[in-house]
């Protein structure tokens, strides 16, 4: 069609698992490519291709987003012993996640979306909470291993000169256990901070920082330092006049202030600590399948995902030809901020809008009453349609 938006540069397009991979094509069918000439370099980071290509497709769709600059992700399998023996896998790969964000080296923006009539489960929450979760190492890129009773582990760094600093972990003498090694990079922590502070400015929104430096004394006691050092040193000045503030505290102190607060700021967060509190919000904000999730490269590369897994259970239902509620927000808002950010950079001013207007459909559609099932147990409207997946994507596209 003559009339579709033009695209001039692609996007990276990342394909996924279950029936995450069920939804993205019908969003692009329903929602896209009825409306833009849409350009995507395309990668199949399906769990079959990854095993047939030795993960080589995962390392290749993240060098692609170096080189272009802007990547969408569907939702994939991380196996465990049970997925390798359901795929009959080579072996247990890593997190594709995992893979990209330690080439992309960026931070995980993830904010939840707020829609009319569905109310966060903490009342005193009035605004989005947006965690922040750093995209490199810790327990993501460890070495782990059993130990056998008798053994001693021991950490040794080798130092340029040769010389070995060599420190007891455990003695398992009296018993057998488990041992794990992990690290982190500060030009890796560094550009974590930057981008933290950077986007705070963006937003116009206040920063908070935790840890647990008390027990992890040089761990994330380096995190902290290097987060209040760049602060002093080049953002305090900037922030004060932004009138926003920069605030640390320890993690489990953080959690009780994020519960009793009113929401509207952004949650810095180390590796696992983002993890798993960005699944807690979400929950807490209305659903998974209800929170964005970009990854923000401090060398100028986007990619964006939702926040929510590979849905298995509708996947299942999907196959013996049931239809399934499925929810497609958070999905629909990762291309419609791929597209977005695609368009920005191009200066494709339609495109945005497009994006937008996209965005501004979905919601619409969820004010007048019409859901998937999981929004309809939650919400506070009382007159109702609960939809299937194609009905919920066609009423949206009736919008555009």
């Amino acid at each position: 069609m003559s009339d579709k938006i033009k695209m001039t540069t692609p996007l990276v397009e990342m394909d996924g698992d279950e029936m995450t991979r069920i939804v993205w094509k019908k969003i692009k069918d329903i929602l896209i490519t009825p409306f833009v000439d849409l350009k995507t370099e395309y990668y199949d980071l399906g769990l079959e291709n990854r095993d047939a290509t030795e993960d080589k497709v995962t390392v290749d769709s993240a060098n692609a987003t170096k080189k272009y600059g802007v990547a969408v992700k569907c939702a994939t399998i991380t196996p465990n012993a049970a997925r390798v023996e359901e795929f009959g896998l080579k072996k247990m790969w890593k997190s594709p996640n995992g893979t990209i964000r330690s080439i992309l080296d960026g931070t995980v923006f993830r904010a939840p979306i707020l829609a009319d009539g569905i109310s966060p489960l903490v009342p005193s929450w009035e605004a989005p909470i947006v965690i922040a979760r750093h995209a490199y190492g810790d327990i993501y890129s460890a070495v782990d291993t059993v130990v056998p009773q008798g053994s001693k582990a021991e950490l040794v760094i080798t130092l340029p000169d040769g010389t070995q600093n060599t420190m007891l972990i455990k003695d398992f003498t009296a018993s057998g256990g488990i041992a794990m090694g992990m690290h982190n990079l500060d030009s890796s922590i560094e550009s974590f901070a930057r981008t933290c502070f950077e986007y705070a400015l963006s937003e116009k929104l206040d920063l908070w920082f935790s840890s647990k430096d008390t027990i992890s004394k040089k761990y994330d006691h380096r995190f902290k330092d290097i987060f209040a050092e760049m602060y002093e040193n080049e953002y305090k000045a900037k922030f004060e006049a932004a009138g926003i503030t920069y605030f640390y505290t320890l993690v489990d102190d953080a959690i009780a202030r994020v519960m009793k607060s009113k929401g509207g700021f952004i949650w810095a967060c180390k590796n696992y600590d983002g993890d798993v509190f960005s699944d807690m919000l979400a929950t807490a904000f209305g659903s998974l399948a209800m929170m964005t999730s970009v990854l923000v490269s401090p060398h100028g590369y986007y990619e964006y995902e939702a926040a929510h897994g590979t849905i298995p259970r509708h996947y299942h239902k999907y196959l013996k030809g049931e239809k399934t509620s499925t929810n497609p927000i958070a999905t629909i808002f990762a291309w419609t901020g791929a597209l977005a950010k695609r368009g920005e950079m191009d200066g494709l001013n339609d495109l945005v809008d497009f994006a937008r207007r996209t965005e501004k459909a979905v919601l619409d559609t969820v004010a007048e009453g019409k859901m998937t099932g999981d929004l309809a147990l939650i919400t506070s409207k009382t007159d109702v349609q609960v939809m299937d997946l194609d009905g919920f994507l066609n009423a949206v596209a009736e919008k555009l």
